[in-house]
């Protein structure tokens, strides 16, 4: 797939089928959309087209009022959306700055410059709650009656249900915010996961736990550490999750999303949204350093409780400990679980 910041690059294909949206999670709602906007495009000989926005449009309006709690919560990073993006097969995202020129535009010229001038629209798919250009005033009957003065064609498509339940972006914010992760990958149709590249911290991990009496933690409790670009995420706590991208493997690990409250200003994410994973069987070929600069993917798949503030580094390893035992106990709990679905399979 290939990604442009703005229009303005002559690699843009010149012709398109577009969908525009911010897509975040890129849930089955959105894979279906983008499923019949590929078929679309095929069908007409043109690239399909994904137009989204950075920032969110509400992160945009939140900041210029003062008021963060407009904000929505984010379920997926940049690079997480791009990803997801290129796995439902669009050819082309193109990622606009969404900054007061494009807040102030009228949905006339949006159509014009953006969807005409700028991508090429031939085909044009939208949400049915779909809402564009200055105070949101423009919206499908008027996308539709500009279509054929402008050699476009317009398509709505209706909400996605799942058993009933409208499939949103809100959805998936609600059951992530509620730590329901079941829920949320029924939504997304995957395990809500997070990738980048693993960063340095403080490496305080690697000294907690070593003077354990019981020997079990001689390396301490060294973290993957992962930024989450955006400062609300929808997701945060404890979580018990499979690391990929490290071992032939998924590893089981405990993570904490979150802005680690037990922590001092030293810390060197300091005020950044981490996700710091600790894999409970830590793969001996990477060494002490062999992690960093590596891009991995965390899969959040059960969450052990909310962040909590540990009032000295003893109570901080304690606290890590348990949460280590927990999550073997969860994937313990799993492993038994597929055994009797597999053992039940087998005398079917």
């Amino acid at each position: 797939m290939k990604i442009f910041r703005g229009f303005h690059h002559p690699q843009v294909a010149p012709a398109c089928a577009l969908t525009i949206g911010n897509f975040d999670g890129v849930h089955r709602g959105h894979q279906a959309m983008l499923a019949l906007l590929n078929n679309e495009a095929e069908h007409r000989g043109v690239q399909s087209c994904v137009l989204t926005f950075e920032p969110h449009p509400r992160d945009y309006f939140a900041g210029l009022h003062r008021r963060p709690e407009l904000a929505p919560a984010r379920i997926g990073t940049l690079r997480d959306k791009l990803s997801e993006l290129a796995r439902c097969g669009v050819q082309q995202t193109v990622v606009l700055p969404f900054n007061e020129r494009l807040a102030r535009q009228s949905p006339q010229a949006f159509i014009k410059d953006v969807v005409v001038r700028g991508l090429g629209a031939r085909y044009l798919l939208v949400g049915d709650d779909f809402r564009f250009g200055s105070q949101r005033a423009g919206d499908y009957a008027m996308l539709d009656a500009a279509g054929p003065a402008h050699g476009f064609e317009v398509a709505r498509m209706n909400s996605y249900e799942v058993h009933g339940l409208r499939v949103s972006s809100t959805a998936v914010r609600e059951a992530l915010g509620a730590g329901d992760m079941q829920e949320a990958a029924r939504l997304l149709g995957r395990p809500y996961a997070i990738s980048g590249h693993v960063v340095h911290g403080r490496k305080l991990g690697r000294q907690l736990g070593r003077s354990a009496a019981s020997g079990a933690h001689q390396d301490g409790f060294r973290t993957l550490n992962l930024r989450f670009a955006h400062w609300k995420p929808a997701a945060s706590g404890i979580f018990a999750v499979l690391v990929h991208g490290l071992h032939d493997r998924p590893l089981h690990g405990v993570a904490n999303l979150g802005v680690r409250p037990s922590l001092d200003p030293r810390d060197a994410n300091g005020g950044r949204v981490l996700l710091e994973t600790h894999c409970l069987d830590w793969p001996a070929h990477l060494g002490a350093e062999g992690a960093y600069g590596k891009i991995i993917r965390v899969e959040l798949l059960h969450k052990l409780h909310d962040e909590l503030k540990y009032d000295s580094l003893a109570a901080l390893t304690a606290g890590i400990a348990k949460d280590c035992e927990d999550a073997r106990a969860y994937f313990a709990s799993t492993q038994h679980a597929e055994t009797r679905r597999q053992t039940t399979r087998d005398r079917i």
